[in-house]
């Protein structure tokens, strides 16, 4: 394998050293409730900031778990 390989195939996988993400909580309500946290430390950071863009991205991993969860529900939420 050459070194652009090697490139495209840990690009996006975070830096060397960085921890893994925190588990996600399995019940809807207690996924909303981090939701709702998240949205506040997210609008409490400055624009631009790394702080802000950690609490998007996080917020985009629980939006995912959201929608996963609430399709698995009988009836799916839609």
């Amino acid at each position: 394998m050459n070194a652009a390989n090697a490139n495209r195939r840990t690009a996006g996988r975070g830096q060397a050293g960085e921890a893994a993400p925190a588990p996600l909580p399995r019940s809807r309500a207690e996924l909303l409730a981090l939701h709702r946290e998240l949205r506040h430390r997210r609008d409490a950071a400055p624009l631009g900031s790394r702080e802000r863009a950690e609490a998007m991205a996080e917020l985009g991993r629980v939006e995912v778990e959201v929608a996963r969860v609430e399709r698995a529900m009988d009836p799916p939420l839609v």
